[in-house]
This record gives structure tokens, C-alpha cells and sequence, in this order.
């Protein structure tokens, strides 16, 4: 059972660190109007990103299944 709830746990890890910096293209936008970005397919909220801008984004937060950026000027 213990080997189960780790596993699951496992597959939400996180792969970006707070603090990293990525180049990375805006791909969609959320509700609220945040740009989305993905890194190794995670999905990253970009505040003041477009759909289709190349940016540099650095990660300010990280949740277990996204994590919020902010542009890089």
C-alpha cells in the first residue's frame, strides 16, 4: 500500500526548481489571462505573457502539478 501512495506521489514531483531560469514559448493562455508556458512538459503560468511569445521566464513558485513565473527583462 505504502509503495502505491509513493508512486502516485512520484509522478506529481516536480521538475523545475524556484529560482531556475527557461526560454520558452507561450502556448495557451488561463482563465485569468496568464500566459502558459510548459518545461518538460509542466505547465507554468507566465502573468503578462502572450500566446506565442518567446520569453525567459524565472520560476518563483512551484506547486505538485504547475508552478508560476515571472518574465525576465
Amino acid at each position: 500500500m505504502f509503495e502505491n501512495d509513493y508512486n502516485r506521489r512520484e509522478s506529481f514531483s516536480c521538475p523545475i526548481n524556484v529560482g531556475e531560469e527557461y526560454d520558452v514559448k507561450i502556448e495557451d493562455l488561463g482563465r485569468d489571462g496568464d500566459g502558459i508556458a510548459r518545461v518538460e512538459g509542466f505547465v507554468v503560468f507566465v502573468p503578462g505573457a502572450k500566446v506565442g511569445d518567446e520569453v525567459k521566464i524565472k520560476i518563483n513558485a512551484t506547486r505538485p502539478k504547475f508552478a508560476f513565473g515571472e518574465l525576465v527583462e
